[in-house]
């Protein structure tokens, strides 16, 4: 019954979050269906998780307050880690121009980036140094990127964008190691297999829950941040500019006003994506304290086994 209450839930949530944008959210009578569902079907999985004599998963796992505050984490990870990846492939590709190809190319130093701070994170655990300064400083050198992310213009070049996914990278990965040995290091065994799936299951929802803010983010401030800009675009706009230009200009006709409605366009998508920058760097910023509730562990002998189904995918 757990199991099936747990499913209700979940895939409400994933038909409001796919359907939401297309059905203008809780304007539509659609919304309302998914969302009641989903909040009817997630309290009563919590009742029987409570009452029943043999609930969906071992209730001890949130007895144990630094797997509680991991798993709290792993929302917000879900959140910044999977709505940047599905920020910047669209824009770069649409607002810098590049190809598939360049894209893949310059985000690559974010994968990168991750792999050698896991390594480093994982040498520096067995050497008795304190997880929670490491995932301290993995999260504001992940908020720093975003921060820098935040700053991006139109015009900014190739080396930019590749030492922000690069710093990104290094952040995340000096995030991964150390909560995942924090998490599991005070469960006893038999509960480590049910707290990798729960693990990996707020951080899907997190991912889940970010991709679709974000994106109705950006379709809704590209519309704001665009008449902003055009209730500037104004003929008196004509007195700062050349008048050989403006002779051109008129030449031309209503071709010139396609390609400024374009322009403005392009600033307005590059408005909001930075307005989704911000909202993710504070949200990193955050979860820092987060980290000093959880309580001290010795990782540097017999720390447990890394389970594969933690690591990012």
């Amino acid at each position: 019954l757990g199991f099936a209450l747990l499913a209700v839930a979940l895939t409400s949530l994933q038909m409001l979050l796919d359907r939401g944008s297309r059905i203008d959210w809780f304007q539509s009578g659609e919304a309302w269906i998914y969302a009641g569902l989903m909040a009817c079907a997630a309290w009563m999985a919590v009742v029987h998780f409570v009452t029943a004599k043999e609930p969906l998963f071992n209730r001890g796992l949130f007895a144990d307050p630094n797997y509680v505050v991991a798993m709290t984490i792993s929302v917000q990870l879900g959140v910044v880690m999977f709505a940047t990846m599905a920020l910047l492939p669209p824009m770069l590709q649409q607002l810098f121009g590049y190809s598939v190809i360049d894209t893949g190319m310059v985000l690559m130093p974010r994968g990168v980036g991750t792999l050698i701070s896991m390594q480093i994170s994982g040498l520096l655990l067995r050497r008795g140094v304190d997880a929670r300064y490491m995932l301290a400083l993995g999260f504001a050198i992940a908020a720093w990127s975003l921060w820098d992310m935040a700053h991006w213009s139109l015009a900014a070049d190739r080396s930019t964008i590749v030492w922000a996914s690069a710093i990104q990278g290094l952040g995340m990965g000096l995030v991964f190691i150390p909560m995942n040995s924090m998490a599991f290091a005070t469960l006893p065994p038999s509960m480590r297999t049910e707290a990798s799936s729960l693990l990996n299951l707020s951080r899907s929802i997190g991912a889940s829950v970010g991709i679709s803010v974000v994106t109705t983010l950006i379709a809704r401030n590209v519309q704001v941040a665009h008449q902003d800009l055009a209730s500037h675009v104004t003929s008196s706009m004509t007195s700062a500019i050349d008048v050989t230009t403006v002779d051109r200009f008129q030449a031309i006709g209503s071709t010139i006003l396609t390609t400024l409605d374009g322009l403005v366009n392009q600033q307005a998508a590059m408005i909001a994506y930075i307005d989704d920058f911000w909202l993710m760097m504070w949200l990193t910023i955050i979860s820092i304290p987060l980290v000093l509730l959880m309580r001290k562990t010795d990782l540097s002998a017999n720390r447990p086994r890394d389970d594969a189904g933690d690591m990012p995918h």
